[in-house]
């Protein structure tokens, strides 16, 4: 994790705590040393901004990562109707190997 880049992502935050990107940057950060602090800022992401559509693809792999399968895999059904909804066939792509993947190891 880089402290500074997180530090400074914290003091945006403070500043304008309803910025998608502010707070899935927040996310990523944390996903490299405190799994459950990126995980508290993903859930608060996809309850603030769920159109946020970029969300759904990571937190999925953080809910596989930790173990928690069937969230990953409803997380993705939900993403991939989003991707669906905006239209957005890179990340419905990406999505739906995602979810093909999970499934194909169960």
């Amino acid at each position: 994790m880089n402290s500074d880049r997180l530090n400074q992502l914290l003091t945006y935050y403070k500043e304008d705590s309803n910025d998608p990107f502010i707070i899935y940057g927040i996310a990523m950060e944390y996903w490299k040393s405190d799994l459950e602090n990126s995980r508290k800022y993903f859930e608060l992401l996809l309850q603030e901004h769920p159109e946020y559509l970029a969300t759904y693809y990571q937190v999925g792999h953080l809910y596989e990562e930790i173990d928690e399968t069937e969230l990953a895999k409803d997380t993705y059904r939900k993403g991939i109707k989003l991707a669906q909804l905006q239209n957005n066939q890179n990340t419905l792509r990406e999505l739906k190997n995602a979810l093909d993947e999970i499934e194909f190891f169960e």
